[in-house]
């Protein structure tokens, strides 16, 4: 089944290079130029009505939180695209049809609730995986995002601190 791109895009469109950019590079991995979705998104939405299409979802320098929605959802990201240095768009498919494809990149992206307490980051080094993005709660911890090769590892040094493991949103 052929999937079809989808582009969301939150920003005004004229005269935004890295929007034209975006639709090129997009064209040119899909064979199609995207459908372009402005506004606010419900990627759970648009993946219900549409379980074949590929959103490719822009990750701009001051983007945080944006994986949030992810968490829980139907939807993983299958790979990363670097359109400018403020500017990079996360490939993002049903949670299905991503199963059926082959694996992408070893990058996994790791979502974790941590204490905002020194043990963990005494124990938490690169070589397991790095911070990507993080938001602070209400109730006092930290969601944080995490890039890394090895969620075994990951999670035994969250677990060994007394935190959480949200999931695997994807990989890149």
């Amino acid at each position: 089944m052929k999937q079809f791109p989808i582009l969301y895009w939150p920003r005004k469109t004229t005269a935004d290079a890295d929007y034209q950019l975006s639709r090129k590079v997009i064209n040119a991995a899909a064979g199609v130029m995207p459908d372009v979705v402005t506004g606010n998104v419900d990627l759970t939405d648009v993946l219900e009505k549409n379980p074949n299409a590929t959103i490719y979802y822009p990750v701009f320098c001051e983007s945080t939180g944006w994986w949030g929605e992810l968490l829980g959802a139907s939807a993983v990201v299958t790979d990363k695209l670097i359109i400018s240095p403020e500017c990079q768009l996360m490939v993002i498919e049903n949670k299905t049809v991503a199963s059926r494809a082959p694996r992408a990149g070893k990058n996994q992206l790791l979502a974790a609730e941590i204490y905002p307490a020194s043990g963990f980051f005494k124990k938490m080094n690169s070589g397991i995986a790095t911070v990507a993005d993080m938001l602070a709660t209400d109730a006092g911890t930290i969601l944080a995002l995490f890039a890394g090769r090895s969620p075994t590892q990951f999670i035994n040094v969250l677990e060994s601190t007394g935190n959480s493991y949200l999931g695997c949103i994807g990989r890149y």
